[in-house]
């Protein structure tokens, strides 16, 4: 079970171990999905399907849903799971909306004009995995900032349940949110599809969404053919307490992370003794009566941690160093560190502020990077789903006042043609007039 953490060397040892956790994909997973994505690219739909009959066991009866199929759900969904993807739906779109970006432009005395244009990406990719562990929420973080980006198209891809039918869940939250096109595939064979473009699934500018280790792969490994959104990591969480902590919301926020999988990472800082003690104890209390109480004895056991501090400087630094997922802030006046946590994915402050919360409901994008990328990279946006376009005119005179600086770098960098492409337009030899 969890351990707590004294002395530095310790607690070092303990971040080695953490950092082990994000080892290189094995070399079979990246040979596998090489080869699946080849055939994709050269065989097309009758890739897609083979692959789908030797790792799902058979055909869906839809290879793209209806409209009608997808309107089915929706009609056939309690109403009281309607409401509460609607009243989500309006968090998370109001969230988003503020992040919208302007294009501008910039006119200067001589006749420069200088300027950038901001649009939305046209079609953009949805993985949802659609087994046992399917995500309606996804959709709703992945879609709702891609259309306020203007994104002009989504195309969802989602793996067929045992039946060969699509999670209705998922069906319903696609239609709140306006997903164009769904079709039934999965694995690396469906990003393969979506990158490369098939006889029936159009090829796309970006692929998003959460998938296995198989998926994730094919992203990475696909990567510059088209854009993705990130290589996601074991879920984390970090929680920093101090004294005025409540250790049993601590522990079950721990342990909601490491329900996940083994691999999942819950850790406390706290400059509380009587708070590492109690926290530590709480959690082994709640484990006893949890479903997946084995997954989260061995996440603990192997990437959980209580580190004990002697200050609230060592404990925010350290925190910084993790730049974990999740950042859980259960100190008294919380807002007032806001300023000194810079390295997280999304920060709940407050003991009232969950991270199911973040998931689910409150509005922030639950798509954050992991295994220590927040220090570099940001939660999925609207910005992840729009192209920026720089444009310039220049007007002769404005051009000759330029001409000699640019000529000047150009011949320094060895780049003559670059600087006769300046001169030609002012030499009278050279057609200049």
């Amino acid at each position: 079970m969890v351990q707590i953490y004294k002395t530095d060397a310790s607690i070092r040892q303990f971040i080695d171990n953490l950092s082990k956790r994000n080892a290189e994909t094995s070399k079979e997973v990246t040979e596998s999905v090489a080869k699946i994505i080849e055939d994709v690219r050269l065989g097309g739909d009758r890739a897609v399907a083979d692959y789908t009959e030797k790792f799902d066991g058979h055909m869906s009866e839809y290879y793209e849903l209806p409209q009608d199929e997808i309107n089915n759900a929706l009609t056939n969904a309690d109403d009281a799971f309607i409401n509460a993807m609607l009243n989500s739906i309006e968090n998370i779109t109001d969230f988003h909306s503020r992040q919208v970006g302007q294009g501008f432009i910039n006119t200067k005395d001589d006749g420069t004009i200088l300027g950038q244009r901001v649009r939305g990406l046209n079609k953009v990719g949805l993985y949802v995995p659609g087994g046992t562990a399917a995500y309606p929420s996804s959709v709703l973080m992945n879609a709702i900032p891609a259309k306020i980006a203007g994104v002009k198209e989504i195309i969802m891809v989602t793996p067929p349940r045992n039946d060969g039918t699509a999670n209705p869940d998922i069906l319903v939250a696609a239609a709140l949110c306006g997903v164009d096109r769904v079709f039934l595939m999965g694995g690396a064979q469906a990003i393969a599809a979506l990158a490369y473009g098939t006889e029936k699934v159009p090829k796309v500018d970006k692929i998003v969404g959460p998938g296995n280790i198989y998926v994730a792969t094919a992203k990475k490994l696909l990567y510059g053919i088209v854009d993705i959104d990130m290589i996601a990591g074991p879920s984390e969480i970090l929680v920093l307490a101090d004294e005025t902590a409540n250790p049993v919301y601590i522990a079950a926020d721990m342990l909601s992370q490491a329900e996940h999988d083994t691999l999942a990472s819950s850790i406390l800082i706290t400059t509380s003794e009587d708070i590492a003690v109690r926290a530590k104890r709480e959690i082994e209390k709640q484990t006893r009566n949890l479903s997946r109480s084995n997954i989260i004895e061995k996440s603990l056991s192997d990437y959980g941690a209580i580190i004990l501090c002697d200050n609230l400087a060592q404990a925010i630094s350290l925190s910084n160093e993790f730049a974990p997922e999740h950042l859980e802030v259960f100190l008294e006046n919380p807002l007032e560190y806001v300023g000194r946590l810079d390295n997280a994915g999304s920060i709940f402050l407050g003991q009232y502020s969950p991270e199911p919360l973040g998931d689910y409901y409150a509005g922030p994008n639950h798509v954050l990077p992991t295994s220590g990328t927040a220090r570099f990279f940001s939660p999925l946006s609207v910005d992840s789903f729009i192209k920026k376009i720089s444009y310039i005119y220049y007007t002769k005179e404005a051009l000759a006042q330029a001409k000699d600086d640019i000529m000047l770098i150009a011949e320094r960098e060895g780049l003559t043609a670059h600087a006769r492409s300046i001169d030609v337009r002012f030499n009278a030899d050279n057609g200049g007039k």
